[in-house]
């Protein structure tokens, strides 16, 4: 042990992200990045901004960015928080709203950081089994807790829970904040941004990384009623107040005014898992329902992790979990573009064919 760590970082077992190689000519199907660029309109921006201002701290209060955000979604700008990244949002959230004398509840399959900051934190927890059809069961989140949090389309499953059931858990949790995690909701779900304004204990978590192509840039939101917006503001302003840089705040709002490149994306990346999940169940793989920009896919025939390292062999990476036993069969698959997916399925089809 080293004597001059903290107790606290003797106890923690960090969050792990996907692999980001460098090597030529890979099919890079791992970490849920989007395919496609992002809308021209930011790259403009971003380039406008570079510029002898930055010599200049950025607004701490990212104003223009939280008032266009409200904007898109009906909304005010007190009920909207920014942060670098969705992970730093979520990582005020459990700071500020999720650290009580009870557990918080979480599913035993989903987001692995949601456990690392427990463990940071010092929250207590305890994780929700998935059903055998490894979707969120409403009623098992029904029972006296310190927080509910959860993404939507769960990860890394991909299965959505519908607008009506996340409903019902925040009507029978009136007395504890319900955490929706939207990373992937723009793929293929109904976003509980729209049950902000009748349930105060909602806070709806998303990104720019995925939908809008903006994961180099390093931007998420929340929104939620101002009491849950003030919370996060007194943790943001005790730790950064400076999150988001010039280049960040200007791209992200370029990027959230241009709706139809942000729409185009989100269709483009729809039809290929379309296409994908069709033609992986010809090949004999079971495919979950997914309302995300990935698959979360077995074979009966073959170990998921020897699938994993077959690919890689062939300069094809995809995300495979060890952990828990019950998803080690399934490789995690981010949708590409129509070219990587067939690249990736003639390999799978060789493979499978052995």
């Amino acid at each position: 042990m080293n004597p001059f760590w903290s107790a606290v970082v003797h106890g923690l077992t960090p969050y792990v992200p996907g692999e980001q190689p460098r090597l030529a000519n890979l099919v890079k199907l791992n970490t849920n990045e989007n395919p496609y660029g992002p809308s021209p309109r930011v790259l403009d921006a971003v380039r406008a901004e570079a510029a002898d201002t930055l010599r200049l701290y950025p607004d701490p209060n990212s104003d223009r960015l939280r008032a266009g955000i409200a904007a898109y979604h009906g909304l005010t700008a007190d009920q909207v928080f920014v942060g670098n990244g969705s992970d730093e949002v979520l990582a005020h959230a459990f700071l500020a709203l999720l650290e009580h004398e009870l557990p918080i509840l979480f599913p035993d399959i989903t987001y692995s950081f949601y456990p690392v900051y427990c463990r940071l934190y010092e929250i207590a927890y305890r994780q929700i089994p998935l059903t055998e059809s490894f979707e969120i069961s409403v009623d098992d989140y029904l029972t006296p807790n310190g927080g509910v949090i959860f993404p939507n389309p769960n990860a890394p499953t991909g299965r959505l829970l519908a607008l009506v059931e996340i409903e019902q858990l925040l009507a029978g949790n009136p007395d504890s904040v319900v955490v929706i995690d939207e990373a992937y909701i723009d793929f293929g779900g109904e976003s509980a941004v729209s049950l902000v304004a009748r349930y105060p204990q909602l806070l709806v978590i998303r990104t720019l990384s995925k939908s809008h192509a903006l994961a180099g840039l390093r931007v998420g939101y929340a929104v939620g009623q101002a009491h849950l917006i003030e919370a996060l503001n007194r943790v943001k302003d005790s730790f950064n107040s400076y999150p988001l840089d010039r280049l960040a705040q200007a791209g992200a709002l370029a990027s959230i005014e241009d709706h139809a490149h942000f729409e185009a994306l989100c269709a483009k990346v729809v039809a290929s898992r379309t296409r994908l999940v069709v033609a992986m169940a010809e090949i004999g793989f079971e495919v979950l329902p997914s309302a995300a920009n990935f698959i979360f896919a077995r074979h009966p025939a073959h170990d998921g992790a020897e699938l994993a390292a077959s690919l890689r062999e062939r300069s094809i990476i995809v995300r495979h979990f060890k952990s828990p036993a019950r998803i080690a069969p399934f490789l995690r698959i981010t949708i590409g573009t129509d070219a990587q997916c067939d690249a990736l399925l003639a390999v799978l089809k060789a493979i499978v064919a052995c």
